[in-house]
């Protein structure tokens, strides 16, 4: 029973119209949890959506829970690591928000209005209920070195560009502060006009930085559309 739980609660394959239909019903539920988030306003059909919803989602975690055995292989130690993987903290940081709804005697303004930005997490939840999603999760678990190597040099020509223009006009940027903003703003080109050179060598470095910019923002695109190729190409291979 606890092997038939988890191949219906996990992704499903093709042919398994049970685990299909459960991917299904579970995507539809986090997306109509979001739906109060939409409005600052506490509508009782709201209140009565939250209900609902984090009631399926305790039961989802304590059918992950159960079948943590399977999942995680590692015996009846698998029930105590489970709480701690990644998936796990997520589907709890999604409930917990809720708990004071449950709780009717639990109803402090402020930390209810902290918790609910945390239902925000519910989005993440739909990860494992989409092989698309999972696929480009994979790309980035795949080419992450080449992900830190690109990301890496990216800070590094932000704070070398935020050092140059820094010191190149120091009435502009009072601070570094001031200065690592502009980089940053330079480097992805959006240009927001709220902060920028206005010396002949400080609107020349700024040129620099948007062009060379653009590289730098070119590079992670391409890795990961082409991993995200490799992972098609993968994923059809095994479906042949």
């Amino acid at each position: 029973m606890r092997k038939r739980i988890f191949q219906i609660i996990e992704v499903g394959e093709e042919n398994d119209k049970l685990s299909r239909a459960y991917d299904f019903f579970m995507m539809a539920t986090i997306i109509i949890s979001i739906i109060p988030l939409w409005s600052h306003k506490e509508l009782t059909v709201f209140n009565i959506i939250d209900i609902i919803t984090v009631i399926i989602f305790i039961a989802d975690y304590v059918l992950r829970l159960f079948t943590a055995g399977i999942k995680l292989k590692r015996g009846t130690i698998s029930f105590l690591l489970y709480p701690f993987t990644p998936m796990a903290l997520i589907d709890l940081l999604s409930i917990l928000p809720s708990v004071t709804v449950l709780k009717k005697g639990f109803r402090l303004l402020k930390i209810f209005r902290l918790m609910r930005t945390f239902k925000v997490f519910r989005i993440f939840k739909a990860f494992r209920y989409s092989k698309s999603i999972t696929m480009i999760v994979n790309v980035f678990r795949k080419q992450k070195d080449s992900l830190v190597v690109v990301c890496g040099f990216a800070v590094a020509y932000i704070l070398i560009s935020a050092l140059v223009i820094f010191n190149a006009e120091p009435e502009t940027f009072p601070s570094m502060y001031d200065a690592i903003y502009w980089a940053t703003i330079s480097l992805t080109t959006v240009g927001y006009g709220d902060v920028y050179a206005t010396s002949v060598i400080g609107k020349f470095i700024t040129m620099i930085s948007a062009v060379l910019g653009i590289a730098i923002v070119a590079l992670p695109a391409g890795i990961i559309i082409a991993g995200y190729q490799a992972e098609l190409e993968e994923h059809k291979a095994k479906r042949e």
